[in-house]
């Protein structure tokens, strides 16, 4: 009776890979030629365009409009993580860790989660509102503050960060809860015989295990914020003026609003490699810390 052959059995097995790469095929790197195909060309109309080689991405590095989003995206994303981190690790150690109240712990930080961006820019559009919205209302009235997101760049801004803190640390608090309670009983049984305390065991047991962990909601959390478009669109479509248009609102209006899918592909392209770069300087300087 002859074995089979490891290596016909290996070949068998990419065929079960074939779907996802077909998949990835159509999802990712055929749209992304495609925009690469654009970023070098003057497109007038479907039949006429022009090769232009690099001017697109040469104008996109230098428009004063890009570099402000750009600083404007990075001071946003720098916020949310100083914000959402050091929350989000908060409410995952005071969630209870046994008990019936875990699973209603788990289910109420879990709803922000579970609403559509585009639902949860209508719900703060409404609900920041000094006129008809509880919480501007709150606001401008009971605490007196001169507050009203459409016309104060200032309080647009403030609305926008409190929406992404409130949408998005229930992740952080789940991705931290789930790395506390993967840490042994043990280490607290002998934090407690020690007589540390609540800071003295969270300093030295629970924040180091959380390395990882806080490793990867840094950079999911960055790469999002980095990213966001659907709630700030929806709540001030970039305004007022300028004072909430990232990059992401930039290029679609150059691409939607204006048709330039010359420079808006350019432009996608460099805001592709700029969070690809961010991102790996991110996970270089998290992983080396912890070494």
């Amino acid at each position: 009776m002859t074995r089979p052959d490891p290596r016909r059995r290996a070949n068998r097995a990419w065929l079960l890979v074939l779907p996802v790469v077909v998949s990835v095929a159509f999802t990712a790197v055929i749209p992304l030629m495609t925009v690469v195909n654009f970023s070098v060309q003057d497109v007038f109309s479907p039949t006429d365009r022009v090769f232009v080689g690099l001017d697109w991405f040469y104008e996109a590095v230098r428009r004063p409009e890009n570099r402000e989003a750009f600083v404007r995206t990075l001071l946003f994303s720098a916020q949310v993580l100083l914000v959402e981190i050091p929350l989000g690790v908060a409410i995952a150690v005071a969630m209870p860790r046994r008990g019936v109240w875990v699973s209603v712990a788990l289910v109420l930080v879990a709803l922000p989660l579970l609403i559509p961006w585009n639902v949860v820019g209508t719900i703060w559009q409404i609900f920041a509102r000094p006129d008809i919205g509880l919480g501007g209302w709150t606001v401008a009235n009971l605490l007196g503050v001169d507050y009203n997101y459409t016309l104060d760049s200032t309080d647009a801004w403030i609305t926008i960060l409190v929406m992404d803190v409130w949408h998005w640390t229930p992740l952080v608090a789940l991705l931290a809860y789930a790395g506390l309670r993967s840490i042994p009983q043990p280490y607290f049984q002998a934090a407690q015989i020690d007589g540390a305390s609540a800071w003295a065991t969270f300093r030295h047991i629970q924040l180091p295990r959380l390395r990882g962990v806080l490793t990867i909601a840094i950079l999911l959390r960055f790469m999002d914020s980095f990213m966001i478009y659907t709630e700030p669109f929806v709540v001030t479509g970039g305004g007022p003026g300028n004072a909430t248009t990232f990059l992401s609102i930039l290029l679609s209006k150059m691409a939607v609003g204006q048709f330039d899918v010359g420079p808006a592909g350019a432009f996608s392209l460099i805001y592709f490699l700029v969070v690809q770069i961010l991102c790996y300087v991110f996970f270089t300087a998290l992983t080396r810390s912890g070494r």
